[in-house]
């Protein structure tokens, strides 16, 4: 597998309504670049992607395609849920392609070292791998009134993050016969009875979900303007 060609899957169709966009959330510029330029360029500038295909809504590929010229992209319209997003983009991954990754356009800051962990230990032998963080909070389980019943051993506790990476016969394997709608896609290949790698995460790659999200990785770019892409348009 070594030297195979790794294509990085990048569905990009939320709505961004937490944000409070009119546009897609992956159109929601970060220090003045959109989120979904970001994650291109940094799954592209880590040295171990060779080609994206990224998933947005049908009436966002025509702005999608000129947000990311000269790029090696491919632009697909996705689907009513993310697991149909994915697969939509895992129908246009080239089929010579043995590692794939999936990556949220929502992590736009995501060191390049956190792609190529993820792709070394693909091409190392695991059939999916997922980088990671320690949980560091308290976590307690509680009844439907908000009781608490017990308190979770943290220890063994990760929180996952993207991009996950596969072997791209697995991750076919996974969406073909996996749960409809799929939550993760490490998941559908553990229901397969593959075993779930992890590497070292970082705290750079959180994923932009709310506001304050938005405002945190907005002053981690130096406080430039978080707001949506002027040239995108909204989709109601």
């Amino acid at each position: 597998m070594s030297g195979s060609p790794v294509v990085a899957v990048l569905p990009a169709a939320g709505s961004g309504v937490r944000l409070g966009a009119g546009v897609p959330k992956a159109f929601v510029e970060v220090g003045g670049v959109p989120m979904l330029v970001r994650a291109v360029d940094g799954l592209l500038g880590s040295g171990v992607v060779d080609h994206v295909v990224v998933v947005v809504p049908a009436e966002q590929v025509h702005d999608a395609v000129g947000l990311l010229p000269g790029r090696p992209v491919t632009v697909v319209p996705g689907g009513a849920d993310r697991t149909a997003s994915v697969a939509a983009g895992l129908a246009a991954t080239p089929p010579h392609a043995e590692v794939v990754l999936v990556h949220d356009a929502a992590r736009p800051l995501t060191p390049a070292g956190v792609v190529r962990r993820v792709v070394g230990a693909v091409r190392a032998g695991a059939p999916a791998v997922v980088p990671v963080l320690p949980v560091t909070d308290t976590v307690k389980t509680v009844d439907p009134a908000g009781t608490v019943l017990s308190t979770v051993d943290r220890s063994m506790l990760r929180a996952v993050q993207t991009p996950q990476g596969f072997r791209a016969r697995e991750l076919r394997l996974a969406y073909a016969s996996g749960p409809d709608p799929a939550t993760d896609d490490a998941g559908l290949v553990e229901a397969l009875g593959e075993p779930v790698a992890t590497v070292a995460g970082d705290p750079l790659a959180f994923k932009v979900t709310t506001g304050w999200d938005l405002r945190i990785a907005g002053l981690l770019l130096g406080g430039a303007p978080a707001h949506p892409a002027g040239g995108a348009r909204s989709t109601g």
